[in-house]
């Protein structure tokens, strides 16, 4: 069974993230969502309020896992078995990260592979960052995330809809 490691922050949970999670399993049998606990970061969701906005998402998507890890990515591939990453490129500027990124996983652990998947167009200028302050404002996030996320983020910042 070919399985591949789809990590992030997710933090939260985006549509464009979503349409990759649906695009890695067209590729793959199974794909993990995992998102990373890395404690030097400043979330505004814990990763249990992330893991359950993820796992609310891929609910229709049989071949879709959520989990979470810390650490090393490469760390946590080889405890899963798998030495495919999926990543996401928006833009030509993701480029440059993203490779750094492949670069030094490989280095680590050289049976990595990293895939790097496009997103739809509707989703190249999304990021978690902009949707957080989109609802940070009380704007609506119609065609950005879920209804599911879009609650928990107006309670997170105690907007009222």
């Amino acid at each position: 069974m070919a399985t591949a490691v789809y990590p992030g922050s997710f933090d939260p949970v985006t549509l464009g993230h979503l349409d990759l999670v649906q695009r890695a399993c067209r590729i793959f049998d199974h794909v993990i969502v995992a998102v990373s606990n890395n404690h030097s970061k400043k979330h505004t969701f814990s990763a249990a309020e992330r893991i359950e906005m993820l796992k609310n998402a891929v609910r229709d998507i049989p071949q879709a896992e959520v989990d979470t890890f810390s650490g090393l990515l490469v760390e946590y591939l080889k405890t899963k078995k798998a030495t495919t990453v999926i990543r996401g490129l928006r833009a030509v500027s993701d480029l440059e990260y993203e490779f750094q990124l492949a670069s030094m996983n490989r280095r680590l652990y050289p049976r990595t592979e990293t895939i790097f998947l496009m997103p739809d167009e509707q989703y190249t200028y999304l990021s978690s960052s902009m949707v957080k302050e989109v609802g940070r404002m009380g704007s609506a996030l119609d065609g950005m995330v879920s209804p599911f996320v879009a609650k928990k983020l107006r309670l997170k910042f105690k907007i009222r809809r």
